[in-house]
């Protein structure tokens, strides 16, 4: 693990206070009396709010619909997980040996709630025009075209083309367990095509765990035709 000053450098911002920096990359499995939840909750909206804000400028005739869209393909795990490894933000997290071996620093999970909390952390001190500044940068860093066509992949459309083509059946979406509390509980999802279930996934929303299991059940339909 490096030291995180190099993360910071990476960032362009400077912490005054380093002990919000230290909190928003303490994964809870670090056994601290604190840890980066708190900062990943505030993290999330302002990442929300700031994409948002940027899609709205940056394609001022698009309706909201359109809108909606690109950002639900931002502001998700994936994502997320994509700007935090824009910045090695995995080689920085504070993990347990546990969770170090059980490959934590580059779990999807782990890396979105991490950078969420960054976010936070820079927001608290700072406030939303320094957020604004990094996370701008680092999306148009990651992202060489920020279009729908490009950006939006919305699987559940894309496998029911599929499987109509291939099966002559839509497939049907089941939830098939949650966990964690009300705030920021995870639902898992199983796609059934033919009374079987063929692909199934977690996510932060019914919607989230729908999409990447329709993304799952593609990869091995498609692998499966060849």
């Amino acid at each position: 693990m490096n030291d995180h000053h190099h993360l910071q450098e990476r960032l362009g911002y400077r912490f005054e206070d380093e002990q919000l920096i230290i909190e928003a990359l303490t994964h809870k499995s670090y056994k601290k009396p604190y840890n980066n939840e708190r900062l990943e909750f505030l993290g999330d909206a302002v990442l929300d709010l700031i994409v948002g804000e940027y899609l709205y400028k940056k394609f001022p005739t698009e309706d909201e619909g359109i809108l909606s869209k690109i950002r639900a393909s931002l502001v998700n795990e994936s994502g997320f997980t994509k700007l935090a490894k824009t910045i090695d933000l995995g080689e920085y997290i504070f993990l347990s040996p546990a969770e170090e071996n059980n490959d934590g620093r580059t779990k999807s999970s782990l890396l979105s709630n991490a950078f969420e909390a960054v976010i936070g952390a820079v927001y608290l001190e700072a406030g939303l025009e320094t957020c604004q500044r990094i996370v701008v940068t680092l999306l148009e860093e990651t992202y060489p075209r920020i279009d729908l066509n490009t950006l939006s992949r919305d699987y559940k459309t894309a496998l029911q083309e599929l499987t109509q083509a291939t099966h002559g059946v839509t497939p049907t979406y089941a939830l098939l367990g949650s966990k964690g509390p009300d705030h920021k509980k995870e639902f898992e999802i199983g796609i059934q095509l033919d009374g079987e279930t063929i692909a199934s996934s977690w996510g932060k929303s019914k919607k989230d765990a729908q999409q990447k299991a329709a993304k799952i059940a593609l990869d091995l339909l498609r692998n499966k035709g060849k």
